[in-house]
């Protein structure tokens, strides 16, 4: 059990004592479908509904039976008179356990999805004030385009939002009960006790089982899980990225109440994000239990209990790494540190050569040869790479370039704002406020070097 990682509520979800609880609750909700039916006298079933569970009673029972659930019934029988005979009456052990684990499953994502929606709320919010700040895009680790940020922040809310509807439609097909007897057929407990115990218990009745509810439901709760923690170890090891000292575009909190304030015993100047690395390797666990949950959809025949063993730890765990990996995340949106400054800087490393796209569609729009074009602009990126100098001042130079396109007009193409003139499209579609997008400073100057936000950014190319 993953105690050192969990928050309270989601604790007390997975909790023995909350199973037990769950447990008493199917067992009485039985009782009073009986008593609708009229097999349980009215007075037996005031009694019943007063019964209680004591766990030294059960621990007793346990070391002579063995056997979970008749420890369960003996232990709540010991808190009744002679109405005790009706516990479990017409039941098996897993029209108890399985729909008191559908409850908890159900609970459980009832608490991730209000994760969901509070890390949703921190990512939307700083992509919004990141919205027009400009950083260089990677591909390959290497310098591509630039980007906005904030558009980065606002990829990962859209991200947690599919989360959020996946969410919910697993959490429809985990929230059944089975009450159906020993191998599904109702022949000791008719439909309409499974009926009433699961409309009590805001379940939906299982369509058809066997003696368990099918652990396909299962499987998807832990690869619901799993696909969360997949996106927030993605989240994670860009934020590892950003955080090198050779970038240091972002950071996470450090020194903060509640956030690490020592990065190294032996080297102090250490500030690492170690949070982020925690979410990666609790991410990799959570994958390791989606293959088992997988591993226990085949059961012999009507059921064997190989997969009792493994869910004791794989549903209990998974849940409560993701609930503690949301809320961790979610701190770290929050208070993480954006360098914009090492944006600027990091956008001007390459000396110009973000805009070699730029410059190929203006000749190629100007009459070049789109191969003539695409060498042309190579042949200056790479002596730039290979003998230093700056991009723009060598395209500025080139009489093949300013035969087809004015020094004026060229100019205009190294101009970083060209870059985010979309990100307001992109932020109203996904239903971010709509926003007049404020001028901001740029790296770099006009003449040879990129202009600055406030020149006004051409239409067509792109």
């Amino acid at each position: 059990m993953i105690d050192r990682y969990s928050l309270p509520e989601m604790k007390k979800v997975w909790s023995d004592g909350h199973a037990f609880e769950l447990w008493l609750k199917v067992e009485i909700a039985a009782c009073q479908a009986w008593t609708r039916l009229g097999v349980i006298p009215p007075a037996d079933m005031e009694k019943i509904r007063r019964a209680k569970f004591d766990q030294a009673a059960y621990d007793r029972h346990f070391q002579s039976t063995k056997h979970d659930v008749v420890s369960f019934t003996r232990a709540v029988s010991e808190s009744l008179g002679p109405e005790s005979r009706w516990v479990h009456h017409g039941l098996t052990s897993n029209d108890v356990k399985d729909t008191a684990l559908s409850m908890q499953m159900a609970e459980s994502l009832d608490i991730i999805a209000h994760d969901i929606s509070k890390l949703m709320g921190v990512l939307k919010r700083r992509a919004e004030e990141f919205r027009d700040t400009p950083c260089i895009g990677r591909s390959h680790g290497v310098h591509a385009e630039p980007m906005s940020f904030g558009l980065k922040l606002a990829l990962w809310w859209d991200e947690m939002r599919r989360h959020s509807e996946r969410i919910a439609e697993t959490r429809g097909r985990v929230a059944v009960g089975k009450v159906s007897g020993p191998v599904g057929t109702y022949a000791s407990v008719p439909p309409e006790i499974e009926e009433s115990v699961c409309s009590q218990l805001g379940l939906a009745p299982a369509p058809v089982s066997n003696q368990v509810i099918q652990r396909d439901r299962h499987a998807e709760f832990v690869q619901r899980l799993a696909l969360i923690a997949a996106s927030l170890e993605k989240f994670a090891t860009e934020i590892r990225g950003l955080q090198r000292t050779e970038v240091r575009e972002v950071e996470e909190p450090f020194g903060t109440p509640g956030f690490v304030s020592t990065g190294s015993s032996s080297m102090p100047h250490k500030r690492n994000p170690e949070l982020s690395e925690r979410i990666c390797g609790l991410a990799r666990l959570v994958r390791g239990y989606s293959i088992s949950a997988l591993e226990n959809v085949a059961l012999w025949h009507e059921r064997d209990i190989s997969h009792s063993s493994a869910e004791r730890m794989i549903l209990p765990d998974s849940s409560l790494a993701v609930d503690y990996m949301l809320d961790l995340f979610t701190g770290i949106v929050d208070g993480m540190r954006v360098h914009t400054d090492r944006m600027a800087h990091n956008m001007e490393l390459t000396r110009g050569l973000v805009f070699s796209p730029r410059v190929m569609l203006a000749l190629v729009e100007a009459g070049m040869d789109r191969k003539q074009a695409y060498e042309l602009v190579q042949a200056h990126s790479m002596q730039t790479w290979e003998s230093g100098g700056d991009f723009r001042e060598r395209v500025a130079a080139d009489s093949h370039v300013t035969n087809l396109i004015q020094q004026g007009e060229l100019m205009t193409l190294f101009d970083y704002a060209y870059f985010l003139r979309y990100t307001d499209h992109t932020f109203n579609r996904l239903g971010f406020a709509t926003k007049s997008r404020s001028a901001k400073p740029r790296a770099g100057k006009p003449v040879g070097k990129a202009r600055s936000a406030k020149g006004a950014a051409p239409a067509g190319r792109g």
